[in-house]
Formats: C-alpha cells, structure tokens, sequence
C-alpha cells in the first residue's frame, strides 16, 4: 500500500501541475486546493499504509486546515517570502473557502481509497484477495 500511496502523491503533483498549465482563474484554485488535501492524504497513507479511508480523510483534512489556519498568524507569509517551498507547502494568506475545497479533496481521496481496497480484498484478486479455502484443484 505505501508503494501505492507514493504513486498517488507523484501523480496528484502532475495533476496540480497539469491543472495550472491548462486552466486558470477560479477553477485552478479550487482544483488545487482540493488536490492539495489529496496530497496529504497520500502522504499520510505513505506515513501509515493500513489506515482506513475515513481516518485517513480526517487526519488529511485537520491537517489541511491546521496549515490553512496557521497562515492566520503571518508565519507561513514570511517564511514563503524566503522559501519557495515554504510558499507551496504552507501558502501565505488564508482563505476561508479553502476550508470547503479540502473537505472536498479529503472525500474524494476517501471514495478512490476506498475503491482501490474493495477491488483488492475482490476473490480471486491476487495473493492479498479475499479468496477462502485452498485453491482449486486441476484434477
């Protein structure tokens, strides 16, 4: 699942990527923001791979809006005038409907985290499939 969850994190950065260098405006925004929240949902999977999908969200988006709450106190401001990565990581200026986008990112991550595990845990699915009983005999 780490593995898994490490493809997610590369693939949800070309995604925001993607995003940015094909659309603009409002769109781009909310798009990268609920996508930022995926992010952290990959990591978190990442930092611990059995966690189920509705913990997972939650911790994605408490620390999602931890970060967005913490650019109340002007730090994450000052730090991305020095950083560029401080600037991606933490932002700089807080918006309240950003709070709405990360919920939606932290769902959408749950819904595809959760489809991923029902199709593995499918009979017949591979090594870790949910498959009961020895396997069949040939003769």
């Amino acid at each position: 699942m780490r593995v898994a969850a490490a493809v997610a994190a590369v693939l949800t950065v070309a995604a925001g990527l993607g995003v940015r260098a094909v659309t603009g405006g409002e769109f781009a925004k909310c798009a990268g923001d609920a996508l930022y929240t995926v992010l952290v949902y990959a990591l978190v999977l990442v930092a611990a791979p059995r966690l189920r999908p509705l913990p997972a969200a939650g911790l994605a988006a408490a620390l999602s809006w931890a970060v967005e709450l913490f650019q109340l106190t002007g730090v994450p401001d000052e730090l991305g005038r020095r950083s560029v990565l401080a600037r991606l990581v933490l932002g700089s200026t807080f918006n309240a409907p950003d709070l709405l986008w990360y919920v939606v990112g932290a769902a959408l991550a749950a819904v595809v985290h959760a489809g991923a595990v029902r199709l593995v845990r499918q009979p017949g699915a591979g090594p870790r499939g949910s498959r009961k009983g020895p396997a069949p005999s040939r003769y």
